[in-house]
């Protein structure tokens, strides 16, 4: 099925279909730690913010948007520039139909381009799968390539229930004595390398 699947750079105007995306991640389940999603206005700006310098793509199929995911920075520091932090939403109806691994496959060539060589990815988790968390995300992440770095327990708070957090990392480069200065997204070809 993943092969009717259209990986493209996010565009102004998906931000409402992206939002329709999230929302229902905010609003039921622990799978974000927000208790409000963003305004329209807040999700386009983390948009504009995010496409500057990294990826920021989503996954259509038979015209519809069902998924996206971006890189982000890990931290500000200069010397954190090999590093991003990702994300990944599927839409709720499409999980288990390719779309992650589609995107997940298109953001890591990608962030190889740009001479990325850390992806890093912060998760909800728990020891007691809820009507608000299981833990398919770190299922998703380990078949992905990506291994746990670090656990942070009882961490956030919401539905009545403290829920942990994880970082998993997957090096998807070498990391040598002289790594090659990061390439903003802007300046490659990334219609090319989504071929």
């Amino acid at each position: 099925m993943e092969t009717d699947i259209r990986i493209r750079m996010a565009r102004w105007e998906d931000a409402p279909a992206l939002l329709d995306i999230f929302t229902p991640y905010v609003l039921q389940t622990a799978v974000a730690f927000n208790y409000e999603p963003p305004t329209l206005e807040e999700f386009r700006a983390t948009m504009e913010d995010r496409l500057r310098r990294y990826p920021y793509l989503v996954a259509q199929r038979g015209g519809e948007l069902i998924g996206y995911a971006y890189a982000s920075p890990f931290k500000a520091r200069a010397a954190y520039d090999w590093a991003v932090e990702t994300s990944i939403y599927v839409r709720q109806d499409q999980t288990g139909t390719g779309c992650g691994r589609a995107l997940y496959d298109a953001l890591e060539r990608i962030l190889k381009a740009q001479h990325i060589l850390s992806m890093y990815a912060c998760i909800a988790y728990t020891d007691h799968a809820d009507d608000h968390l299981t833990n398919n995300s770190p299922e998703f992440h380990t078949h992905m390539g990506y291994e746990l770095t670090a656990k942070f327990p009882k961490c956030g708070y919401k539905f009545g229930k403290w829920y942990d957090m994880i970082w998993m990392h997957k090096e998807i480069g070498p990391h040598t004595s002289a790594p090659l200065p990061v390439i903003p997204v802007t300046e490659l070809d990334v219609p090319n390398l989504l071929r």
